[in-house]
């Protein structure tokens, strides 16, 4: 499809979070997978060498800042810099799960805006743009002196749903902060939607206390941008079928899954969750079988030969 015309003036390389969604990226857009070694020393540092000549190319660098977070920020930004350093025309990070996002605001006294810290790194260590997706507070855009643009795993999220879901359904958001993304997705879908009203009473904690919607005899779909603990979308799944409905799945673009996440998932009334390959779904979660993994690698494929092009990327979401 775009081999031929790319081949001489983009690369995309991969680090080690998500080198499967990288491959499929490329084969997307019919070219190979850079050639880099990513490894480490014997005490733990990391080695960055790109084995391919860089010149006065479009680079794309593809990884997620996922478990084990701090190890893959610094092979993002040594790439950045190995890649910087050997003449690349232009440095775009492809960062389909951003990590440190939740840590967007100072809620308490003497606490670090971590995402704001970590755009300040991406942009020191040479990085000319930013695609990601699905940030977790839209305004970190912000937090960034180059241009990001913020994809949305909607499209994907909603074919797949419209496709398998025949029944009444009723799209409920967790809680308070994602009742827009919430009523978006129930408009698109022509489906009711409810809302969970979530009492947080420390962090990776969460109680769901009292449900705002009809949900009775519906198919329930719970909306978040993330599933990391699962105490929220498990809290919440208990309450909707406590509630009157007639099943209920949950549906998200990032499935970061950590601490007692899977067995919290296993062990609840959540026929699915719904996921995407932003972050690598965990040996662990595969085989519950309650996971549905979609792939956003033609999205972000699409996003990076616009932004090659200078096409606009905003009206892939139109």
């Amino acid at each position: 499809m775009y081999g031929g015309y790319l081949s001489n003036g983009l690369t995309v390389f991969a680090g080690n979070s998500n080198p499967e969604l990288a491959k499929k990226i490329c084969d997307f857009l019919e070219i190979p997978v850079g050639n880099a070694a990513v490894k480490t020393f014997s005490d733990g540092e990391i080695q960055i060498e790109i084995r391919e000549n860089i010149r006065s190319k479009d680079v794309f660098i593809v990884q997620s800042t996922s478990s084990p977070v701090n190890d893959y920020l610094v092979e993002l930004l040594l790439m950045i810099d190995a890649c910087k350093r050997s003449s690349a025309r232009r440095i775009t990070a492809v960062i389909p799960y951003y990590g440190y996002a939740r840590q967007d605001k100072k809620v308490a006294p003497r606490v670090p805006i971590s995402a704001k810290l970590v755009a300040d790194i991406l942009t020191v260590a040479g990085a000319n743009r930013v695609i990601t997706m699905d940030l977790h507070a839209g305004q970190i855009q912000g937090f960034f002196s180059i241009p990001v643009d913020n994809l949305f795993a909607a499209p994907v999220l909603l074919d797949y749903i419209r496709s398998e879901f025949r029944e009444e359904m009723v799209v409920v958001s967790p809680d308070a902060g994602g009742v827009e993304r919430a009523r978006a997705f129930a408009k698109r879908l022509k489906a009711a939607l409810a809302i969970v009203d979530k009492r947080r009473e420390e962090p990776n904690k969460a109680k769901a206390m009292a449900l705002i919607g009809d949900v009775t005899g519906k198919t329930a779909i719970i909306l978040d941008d993330m599933v990391d603990t699962a105490g929220t979308v498990t809290e919440a799944a208990a309450l909707i079928m406590k509630s009157g409905a007639k099943e209920v799945y949950a549906c998200c673009s990032h499935p970061v899954l950590s601490g007692p996440a899977v067995e919290r998932i296993a062990a609840s009334p959540l026929k699915s969750v719904i996921v995407t390959d932003t972050i690598p779904l965990k040996p662990e979660a595969s085989a519950t079988g309650k996971f549905t993994v979609l792939t956003i690698s033609k999205l972000v494929g699409e996003a990076i030969i616009r932004s090659h092009r200078g096409d606009s990327v905003t009206s892939l979401f139109v």
